[in-house]
């Protein structure tokens, strides 16, 4: 553990914000106590799934680097932190950035980068822990700071807090980081007693077309059920991991997650797993994964061999609707991607980031690019998976080029097994 210097005083002593490389330094316990109950992505058995199968490592360009605030040894505030030499598996995206900075003659890798690796999920970054009577919004500042502090002494080109809350957005936007809003479509509860109540809350064409793909899936002689807890055996991930390859695999993605994630996943967290498991002829030809918070069910990773029509919406939004109103969940949040959600009940939210980036000329001249461009570089982005094809569009998009789009490229999606 390395300890950079005090970012300030409290009464008890001085805060000091420390480094940690790898998450299985710190104590569970007093993580998790900053954490709360409420965010199992967020959890220290999530992130050590992911550290410990090799997911996120020095090797697959996720080093991890977590931050602490400690007072007189006691762990008070900390956010998961890695040292990142590319910019896969982040779902906000900054490859025009780093193009841009790369082509003035900058180095733009590595970077620092706060974010549960690989999940596109909404939730606090900057944790600290409430249940001491302590100073929680101060404890926030400071470890925001710190974060600031720790990319300056490092020395790497930027700093970025994705899919943090609304609440900490404005906060490190006060500090002058830069300010980045994203969207994704979300599920929300209204009371629904059933899935046909849900339906009744809908416009009749909504209704045609979700009643119509749910009885195709049927008719193809397909059934499916929400495995959880004892459930998951290790039979099971043996099962679906290839579901996952296979489905990345056909979208030219690259397979973040190793086997023994899910594995280590369920040993860890089967309590707060939910993964829906397609039949077909009596075995399984599909899963779709999701975690379970405190009111939200959370869709993480579908993966199919086979092609079914409409199963993919089935198991991923279907289902998780069903089971959200039969657990009294308030909401789903169903991954990245997805204005075809809207056709299915899903609403759009915003999603926030914060950035900070060390060269000032840089820095100006992203702040200045706009909203705009920044949608484009997104859609750029999640559509163009050949790097050498991106560049070209990046470069057409900066120009201003309106034909500079990926669907003129007749680019497939590329959305790594997300729902």
């Amino acid at each position: 553990m390395s300890s950079l210097r005090p970012v300030g005083a409290a009464p008890g002593g001085t805060l000091e914000v420390k480094l940690v490389q790898g998450i299985a330094e710190l104590d569970a316990a007093s993580w998790d106590a900053c954490v709360g109950p409420d965010q199992p992505f967020l959890g220290h058995a999530f992130l050590a799934s992911l550290e410990e199968s090799g997911s996120a490592s020095s090797t697959t360009g996720w080093l991890p680097l977590h931050a602490v605030v400690e007072q007189d040894g006691q762990l008070l505030g900390c956010a998961p932190m890695y040292l990142k030499s590319h910019s896969y598996g982040e779902y906000v995206f900054d490859w025009g950035w780093a193009d841009a900075f790369q082509r003035a003659g900058g180095r733009y890798y590595p970077k620092l980068q706060v974010a549960v690796p690989f999940s596109p999920v909404t939730g606090p970054r900057l944790l600290a822990r409430a249940d001491d009577g302590g100073d929680v919004d101060q404890r926030r500042r400071l470890l925001a700071a710190g974060l600031v502090e720790v990319a300056k002494k490092l020395r790497v080109s930027s700093l970025h807090v994705t899919f943090c809350t609304k609440a900490e957005w404005r906060l490190m936007g006060e500090m002058g980081m830069l300010q980045r809003q994203g969207q994704q479509f979300h599920w929300h509860n209204r009371g629904y007693q059933s899935f046909d109540d849900f339906l009744g809350s809908l416009k009749s064409s909504k209704r045609k077309t979700i009643r119509k793909e749910r009885a195709r899936v049927a008719q193809q002689g397909l059934t499916l059920e929400a495995l959880t807890g004892a459930a998951l055996t290790p039979a099971i991930w043996d099962v679906f991991y290839p579901f996952y390859r296979a489905t990345v695999d056909k979208r030219w993605g690259s397979a973040y997650l190793r086997k023994r994630f899910f594995q280590q996943l369920g040993e860890s967290m089967a309590d707060r797993v939910v993964l829906v498991m397609a039949r077909h002829g009596g075995r399984y030809v599909g899963g779709a994964l999701n975690l379970l918070g405190a009111d939200t069910l959370y869709g993480r990773i579908w993966g199919c061999r086979q092609e079914f029509e409409f199963l993919h919406f089935e198991a991923c939004y279907y289902q998780a609707i069903e089971f959200a109103i039969a657990h009294g969940l308030a909401r789903v949040e169903a991954g990245a991607q997805g204005p075809h959600k809207l056709q299915r009940g899903y609403e759009p939210v915003p999603t926030y980031s914060a950035h900070w980036i060390r060269d000032a000329g840089f820095r100006d001249a992203v702040e200045r690019f706009g909203a705009k461009r920044v949608r484009e570089l997104v859609e750029i982005d999640v559509l163009v998976p050949d790097r050498r094809v991106k560049a070209q569009v990046v470069e057409r998009a900066a120009r201003g080029d309106a034909g500079a789009t990926p669907h003129d490229l007749g680019q497939p999606q590329n959305t790594h097994g997300q729902p």
